[in-house]
């Protein structure tokens, strides 16, 4: 898949120093889009049919309703109700078969896990799970992300200097390295391919090697006996290593005020 590059975001990412320029980015556009779909967007009829077909997820209700535009969000899930409901009913339809052909079954087939209603009960279950699971948010978030790894793969490969920033950099969260891994050698060959995979190799372990010892430090502030000693880097390394564990989730917002 081929994607528009877009460098100046992921070199002001690169820049900041934090534990992952993609979860900077992340986060970035997660705020502007939670915005945007309670401002002008609202009434934007492609925006609104894709609203209505997708929904968002918790996390992210939980950020729209926090913007307090309670008319705007009303509106939106409104209609995202009324298509639920529709798409619902045929679901319903077809636990309610399978629960007549349940109740015919005779109780030993049951017993042993061979109701004829069962496998159409699951797979009632894994539509109404896939209804609540999906995230209009979290689809344009993760696109724009792939869109920002690809640009950074692209700038290894063609910019020196950004090359040089990367090797120096803290690497990036385990989430995104995966991602990383999985398009470098789409984007990348040969000697360039091994470089950025060295790379890669050299911030990760030298982040999660100063990330060990500072939250080891961390945790012996809270003996007594080292009340007095300097907390260095330690402070924080709690929120620093579940964000590289798990992508930014914890703390203080990656991108700067």
């Amino acid at each position: 898949m081929r994607y528009h590059i877009d460098t100046i975001p992921v070199w002001d990412a690169v820049k900041q120093k934090g534990e992952c320029p993609l979860c900077a980015l992340r986060r970035r556009n997660e705020l502007i889009d939670v915005e945007r779909f309670l401002g002008a967007s609202v009434m934007e009829p492609d925006t609104r049919i894709q609203v209505n077909d997708i929904g968002f997820c918790a996390r992210h209700q939980v950020l729209l309703y926090e913007q307090k535009n309670r008319l705007g969000h009303a509106l939106m899930m409104h209609t995202h109700l009324k298509e639920t409901i529709r798409k619902l009913q045929p679901i319903l339809d077809e636990a309610a078969s399978a629960g007549e052909k349940s109740a015919k079954t005779p109780a030993l087939k049951r017993m042993l896990g061979k109701s004829e209603g069962k496998e159409d009960l699951q797979e009632a279950a894994r539509k109404v799970r896939a209804m609540s699971q999906s995230c209009i948010l979290c689809d344009t978030i993760e696109e724009n992300t792939r869109r920002y790894a690809y640009t950074m793969l692209h700038l290894y490969k063609n910019d020196p200097a950004f090359r040089r920033e990367f090797a120096a950099s803290r690497g990036v969260c385990l989430p995104d390295m995966a991602m990383l891994l999985e398009m470098a050698e789409e984007a990348l060959s040969g000697d360039t391919l091994r470089d950025f995979l060295k790379d890669l190799q050299t911030t990760m372990r030298q982040s999660m090697d100063k990330l060990e010892k500072d939250i080891e430090g961390f945790t012996l502030k809270f003996d007594y006996r080292n009340a007095d000693k300097p907390w260095g880097d330690s402070r924080g390394s709690l929120e620093r290593t579940i964000n590289k564990l798990q992508g930014w989730c914890l703390g203080e917002e990656p991108n700067p005020k």
